[in-house]
């Protein structure tokens, strides 16, 4: 058995799961969710906690199974919690600000960059003086969220030299050291 498919996930209070189809939709305070499972995996809800099973032994159905439960369990801890990702821009002059759900970067280009969120996602900019100006996205699906912070980091990906860049809060960077001056 897949060590991750195996473990069966807690439905918490305020969670309703429900299967129809081969499709497994999740609801919960902070949204709802749905997710296509392959046939060959069986899925049962029962006593506030959900189980997959797969059919036989084949490689792809071993992958399928640890595959399937983690990312309806992402669903599960989604809908009940939330994600939550902070992204720190480190730079002179970077800025970052928004209006409801277009953000608006500022980041050393001759031009400003207008980026749109879907409507699910959450956003909040903050900008204090002496300070690297934030940006937190909340949202219940967490591929959608690594997603969008992938697009983000893409505008201005932090560089090993200086360190400027559009990082996470409390990512370490790699330093490089520069040039040496006068090797012969």
């Amino acid at each position: 058995m897949s060590r991750i498919g195996k473990l069966p996930i807690s439905i918490p209070s305020g969670v309703t799961v429900s299967v129809k189809d081969n499709t497994i939709t999740v609801k919960g305070p902070k949204g709802e969710l749905s997710q296509k499972v392959d046939p060959r995996i069986a899925i049962k809800v029962e006593d506030g906690s959900i189980e997959f099973t797969r059919e036989n032994d084949e490689k792809t159905n071993k992958a399928l199974h640890g595959l399937y439960r983690s990312l309806v369990n992402n669903m599960v801890v989604g809908v009940s919690a939330g994600y939550k990702k902070e992204l720190e821009l480190v730079g002179v002059g970077y800025r970052v600000s928004n209006n409801g759900n277009v953000i608006e970067f500022s980041l050393g280009y001759s031009h400003a960059i207008y980026f749109q969120l879907p409507a699910e996602v959450k956003v909040e900019t903050k900008s204090e003086r002496n300070q690297n100006p934030l940006l937190t996205l909340e949202c219940a699906d967490k591929q959608l969220i690594g997603q969008i912070c992938a697009k983000i980091r893409s505008f201005r990906m932090p560089e090993p030299y200086k360190g400027k860049g559009i990082k996470f809060v409390g990512e370490q960077i790699r330093r490089k050291a520069g040039k040496s001056a006068g090797a012969k």
